[in-house]
């Protein structure tokens, strides 16, 4: 039972990560100080889509919920949870390059309002 509770926390903060790493830029618009910790996060989650790489978060949840005697899953996080819900198909390289180029663009987008918000308010 623990082990399933812990699985499933694994899962919230992870999407909570995911989340951060998309739209964390426009929480950088309200809160500049959270730059810190948001352009580490992005440049990590980026990482992953565009080198293919499982998140660390992936193998924890998948050996917690084998401990608690459910069955883990193959892939990554995005590939599991998210990519079935934008696409019906099977999570490509091609897919995993858009997605992080979304992200990116999303927060290069949120960054360039940050520094022209910041430009004005230095004049």
């Amino acid at each position: 039972m623990i082990y399933r509770a812990l699985a499933d926390l694994v899962l919230v903060v992870h999407l909570a990560f995911v989340l951060f790493v998309v739209l964390g830029g426009l929480l950088v618009l309200r809160r500049p100080s959270l730059a810190f910790l948001h352009i580490p996060a992005a440049i990590w989650g980026i990482l992953i889509e565009y080198r293919g790489w499982i998140c660390p978060l992936t193998p924890l949840e998948n050996s917690l919920r084998q401990s608690g005697g459910e069955a883990g899953y193959s892939g990554g996080f995005i590939q599991h949870y998210i990519q079935p819900v934008l696409y019906p198909a099977g999570l490509t390289r091609g897919t995993q390059i858009v997605l992080g180029s979304l992200a990116l663009l999303v927060n290069l987008i949120a960054y360039g309002l940050v520094l022209a918000r910041s430009k004005r308010a230095a004049q």
